[in-house]
């Protein structure tokens, strides 16, 4: 039996145009009112994914920032906080730098981009939040942030992970959201590690987890989950690394993972 539902939001709850289907809605209204948690586990900045938590009426804690923040919907309990520590991350910027890529920084739950940012716009029409400019980001930088992010081509990005990875270690985790995302944080700032977390809270165990989503962030939540689901629309490496695949988010596919496997209603998607 299911008990907790944790979804990915871009590419999976949302459909392309950012919005909740109203029968994905209905099914996770469905399942809360049988009594199962469904939270979000999301990339998002917490200001970000809050508005959805809302409208849906979540009162749950929310996993966002890949991971690094755990953060109650309602109350705005922490409960879990894992920030990029400060000299990694002014190390991590003044090499982005160096090799002319762009940044988005989150700190404290803002955006922040230093002026003459060609990605920043991009990223603010999809996250609908606000950015601070600053003419130098790295003097800006004066807490630890919850997430590093580079918007670019995939293949540079792809370069860049390698880069990056060889000189720092295991003191980051490096992921991927979009193709054309790559995202940088503490290295125990993950879906998966969070969500370990938050079973744990709830008192409950991982094979009553169902998480749902399409991306390489994801990884690691649908492995570990004892129902893994992947979006339709997710690369064929994510869908080879999940329990099921169902429909894509233009066709309300977290819906239909929620009637088949959480409801355990009649479903079309075939295994």
């Amino acid at each position: 039996m299911i008990k907790l539902v944790a979804l990915d939001l871009d590419d999976t709850l949302l459909d392309s145009e950012f919005k909740i289907s109203p029968e994905t809605a209905r099914a996770v209204r469905t399942a809360i009112e049988r009594g199962v948690t469904v939270t979000f586990a999301t990339g998002r900045m917490y200001s970000s994914a809050l508005p959805y938590a809302l409208e849906l009426g979540l009162d749950v804690p929310l996993i966002t920032y890949q991971g690094a923040l755990v953060k109650t919907s309602q109350s705005k309990e922490v409960l879990y906080h894992r920030p990029v520590p400060l000299e990694l991350a002014r190390e991590l910027i003044t090499h982005l730098f160096a090799k002319g890529f762009d940044v988005n920084l989150y700190m404290k739950d803002q955006l922040y981009a230093q002026a003459g940012n060609s990605w920043v716009e991009e990223y603010r029409k999809i996250a609908r939040v606000p950015c601070q400019t600053v003419p130098d980001l790295l003097a800006s930088l004066t807490t630890a942030p919850d997430k590093v992010l580079v918007i670019d081509e995939e293949l540079k990005l792809d370069r860049l992970a390698a880069e990056v990875r060889e000189a720092v270690g295991n003191r980051l985790h490096i992921t991927k959201s979009k193709p054309f995302f790559l995202e940088f944080t503490h290295p125990e700032a993950t879906k998966g590690q969070a969500l370990a977390t938050l079973v744990e809270k709830l008192g409950i165990t991982r094979q009553e987890v169902m998480a749902v989503g399409d991306s390489y962030n994801d990884l690691d939540m649908l492995e570990y989950a004892g129902t893994g689901v992947a979006m339709a629309n997710a690369r064929p490496e994510i869908k080879a690394k999940a329990d099921f695949v169902t429909l894509g988010n233009d066709e309300h596919g977290v819906a239909e993972a929620i009637n088949r496997f959480v409801l355990q209603l009649n479903s079309t998607q075939p295994e």
